[in-house]
C-alpha cells in the first residue's frame, strides 16, 4: 500500500518512538510496520535528543511518552517544536497519566495529538495517517 505518491515515502514515514516501557515499542512496531513506516525507538529523553541531533531532526512524526528518565515528553516536545525547521515535526503524546491538566499542557506546548494508554491499534493508525497527510 502506498500512502504518498510522488514523494519520498522513506522520509515521509520515518517515525521516532520515545518510550521507556518495554512492551509499548513492540506493540507500536506491530501496528506501524514496514514498508509503510520506518520506526526508530529510543527509551529515554537523553537518547531522543541524541537521535534527533544525529539525524538532523529527519523524522516525519514523533510519538513520545510523557514520564521518562533524563528528559520527559514535555521537554522533548518543547525542543522539537522550537527547532528551526521549514516544516515542524508533528508530535503525538502517549501516556497512561492522561489527566486534563497534562493533556492541556501538552497542547499548549504544541502537541499535535494525545493518546491515552493502552493504545487502540486502529486509532493510532488513523491519527498517524492524518498527521502524515497534513505534512
Amino acid at each position: 500500500m502506498v500512502l504518498f505518491t510522488g514523494l519520498n515515502s522513506a522520509t515521509m514515514n520515518k517515525i521516532l518512538l520515545i518510550e521507556d516501557d518495554e512492551i509499548m515499542p513492540k506493540v507500536v512496531a506491530r501496528i506501524l510496520q514496514p514498508p509503510d513506516y520506518q520506526l526508530d525507538h529510543v527509551s529515554n529523553g537523553k537518547e531522543a535528543f541524541e537521535k534527533l541531533e544525529a539525524t538532523g531532526y529527519d523524522y516525519a512524526l514523533i510519538i513520545t511518552d510523557i514520564m521518562m528518565p533524563y528528559a520527559n515528553g514535555f521537554e522533548i516536545l518543547s525542543k522539537v517544536k522550537s527547532h528551526d525547521r521549514e516544516k515542524p515535526i508533528p508530535v503525538i503524546i502517549v501516556s497512561n497519566a492522561g489527566n486534563e491538566d497534562m493533556i492541556m499542557e501538552a497542547f499548549k506546548l504544541g502537541a499535535d495529538d494525545f493518546l491515552k494508554k493502552p493504545i487502540i491499534p486502529a486509532e493510532l493508525i488513523i491519527r498517524v495517517k492524518r498527521l502524515l497527510m497534513n505534512k
